[in-house]
């Protein structure tokens, strides 16, 4: 079932949440409801490579730049009580690039944890890693480990990365765990959407209520298929390395003037006589 704020999950942050504001941030926070923020935003983090090209730099300068525009957003989006944010860094389909540019993403992935510890701490966000994990790099694995043992008893923000992810292949791991706890129990019965909800990487959080894309493609990228069925989708032109907090709070603007209705009507629609018409009529 879709997910809805509820008193025991909502946290309002307060207007100075975030500190020292540039004159546009502030403008952008008047307009914002604090109390109708998204409660999981996930984020497709894209043109770190096209950001490089335009400055005549090779593509691993736009995913060290792009990791401040992370750190931007995992720190304001904890500041704003935002439940989880998810972030996808690597995905099953990048293991096709060149092994120079895997080899320095492995490498950048394990000097962030390291650095940014401190910042996760005093936030007190708690680290999870969706995707194939154990196919990953040893030392890589470590880190990952330690990530989450070391954050484990934090109580804001839930800080999702998906590493080595897919969301075709997030459905198949789901899929093959249900038929593997079924084996030899003699039941066979229908996989219902709950079962496999509880199967998923994502177990235990609220699916995504705005999904966010830099750079201008307008596609998911195989990122959290069943996760977003409801989503609000915001594309933005900005390439990831420019993504700042304003922007952020751009998207979080557009996110509140969506109408919500999960398949269904308004209330004061379904009094009204007048017909229906059709998106784009």
């Amino acid at each position: 079932m879709p997910s809805t704020h509820n008193a025991k999950t909502l946290h309002v942050a307060s207007p100075g949440s975030l500190g020292p504001v540039t004159p546009e941030e502030a403008r952008l926070l008047e307009k914002l409801d604090l109390a109708r923020l998204p409660r999981h935003i996930a984020v497709i983090m894209d043109g770190n490579g096209r950001w490089a090209q335009k400055r005549h730099l090779p593509r691993i300068a736009g995913h060290r730049s792009g990791t401040q525009s992370a750190r931007i957003t995992i720190e304001t989006c904890a500041r704003l009580k935002i439940e989880a944010l998810t972030l996808y860094a690597f995905s099953v389909e990048n293991w096709r690039r060149p092994k120079t540019e895997i080899d320095f993403l492995m490498a950048l992935l394990r000097e962030y944890l390291r650095k940014e510890m401190p910042l996760l701490q005093k936030n007190q966000i708690r680290m999870r890693f969706l995707g194939r994990i154990d196919e990953l790099p040893a030392g890589v694995q470590n880190d990952v480990r330690e990530a989450m043992e070391k954050t484990a008893g934090n109580k804001g923000m839930v800080l999702c990365v998906a590493l080595n992810y897919g969301g075709r292949a997030e459905i198949v791991d789901a899929m093959n765990a249900i038929l593997s706890e079924s084996n030899g129990h003699g039941t066979a019965g229908k996989v219902t959407e709950e079962q496999l909800s509880r199967h998923l990487y994502t177990e235990g959080l609220p699916d995504p209520d705005l999904l966010i894309r830099t750079s201008g493609e307008m596609r998911v990228s195989n990122f959290l298929l069943w996760q977003i069925a409801y989503a609000e989708i915001f594309v933005t032109e900005t390439l990831w390395p420019d993504f700042n907090r304003a922007r952020l709070l751009e998207a979080l603007l557009e996110y509140q003037k969506r109408e919500r209705r999960y398949g269904g009507i308004r209330e004061d629609a379904a009094s009204d006589e007048k017909p229906v018409r059709a998106a784009g009529h």
